[in-house]
């Protein structure tokens, strides 16, 4: 059986998540190296996997003769520059969201990509998920009519500490990042105009660093529907992810995944158990989907599901929301773009 070599830039959590996937449970392909500033700290987990080296170069796994492809889950900034560097030595690439955080930046690597001719996929798990895949499937199919309006709710169960939010790009970048490409994958084409209202309501330092904790942004597309994002970074129950579509003949609702779905129903009230944690457990399943996606693409010659446009879309909304919030009134896309 062909397998397909790869080479893995980052291994902070996401990256984690993507090297055990890789390793256990995608039999078509084979770990060769990773590439992480933590390289002495890693080299006894990624022994225990099978994946002798080990290096604190990026080049060095990107000029590696037996990498047919890249992973890159190292901090958002470096993904722009990985992308070039393996597009000119001829790899395939799965880029983490964000894509990156300049626009400049992000047009001169899809550049790259379409002069080698390599793949690119962004990591946009949530379009993988059984869920969201079914609301999808009925919009495409018309089950549900014109779409009139879009509701997502993505919050998370405990904030990130202020120094990480600080090289993650920001809320807008590090989290409404997947509402705003599931707003986009659902609705099938691109917003017009973002309206953004930023709070921190959980802690005041996030505002000092000139980001938000709780925000909620209203999506316009060029036929009028909307889409509604509300996103908070501490949600006491668990990690909130729902979805509900409207349209004008009926509408769809995504409920929270959870350990169980027993309902337990006695003299002090009814009680069910919170959500899923968080991102690696509600998402588990689809961070493996994707990579098997993006595995098979290669081996089978297919276009990935989710492209560097769509990462570069992404992107040009986080930026539309963070300028909406900041100068507080709404924000045409052509503003941006």
């Amino acid at each position: 059986m062909k397998k397909l070599g790869l080479g893995i830039i980052g291994a902070g959590s996401i990256g984690r998540v993507h090297i055990e996937n890789l390793v256990e449970r995608i039999p078509k392909a084979e770990v060769i190296g990773i590439a992480d500033a933590r390289a002495n700290e890693i080299k006894n987990w990624a022994e225990k996997l099978g994946i002798d080296t080990v290096t604190q170069e990026p080049l060095e796994l990107i000029h590696n003769p037996r990498v047919e492809a890249i992973v890159i889950s190292s901090p958002g900034g470096t993904h722009p520059e990985f992308i070039i560097e393996s597009a000119k030595a001829g790899k395939h690439v799965f880029c983490e969201k964000p894509i990156g955080y300049n626009l400049f930046e992000i047009k001169k690597a899809l550049d790259e990509v379409q002069r080698a001719g390599i793949k690119l996929q962004v990591g946009f798990n949530r379009r993988f998920d059984r869920n969201f895949s079914k609301v999808h499937e009925f919009i495409e199919t018309g089950k549900l009519g014109d779409i009139f309006t879009i509701n997502i709710v993505s919050r998370d169960p405990e904030p990130p500490s202020v120094e990480a939010a600080k090289i993650s790009g920001g809320i807008f970048m590090d989290t409404t990042i997947h509402d705003f490409d599931m707003a986009r994958f659902l609705k099938g084409n691109n917003p017009v105009q973002v309206y953004t209202v930023g709070r921190c309501l959980i802690n005041p330092k996030y505002c000092e660093i000139g980001d938000y904790d709780t925000v909620v942004s209203i999506l316009t597309f060029e036929d009028g529907s909307i889409c509604t994002i509300d996103n908070s970074l501490k949600s006491i129950y668990g990690y909130d992810q729902r979805v509900e579509v409207f349209g004008a003949k009926g509408g769809v609702i995504v409920f929270n995944e959870r350990p169980t779905n027993a309902v337990i129903r006695d003299e002090s009230g009814t009680h069910i158990d919170n959500p899923l944690f968080f991102f690696r457990e509600r998402y588990k399943d689809s961070y493996l989907t994707e990579m098997e996606n993006f595995i098979s693409c290669i081996l089978e010659d297919k276009e990935p599901m989710v492209t560097g446009l769509d990462g570069l879309w992404a992107t040009v909304l986080a930026i539309a929301s963070s300028k909406s919030a900041n100068e507080k009134r709404p924000v045409k896309i052509a503003e941006i773009l």
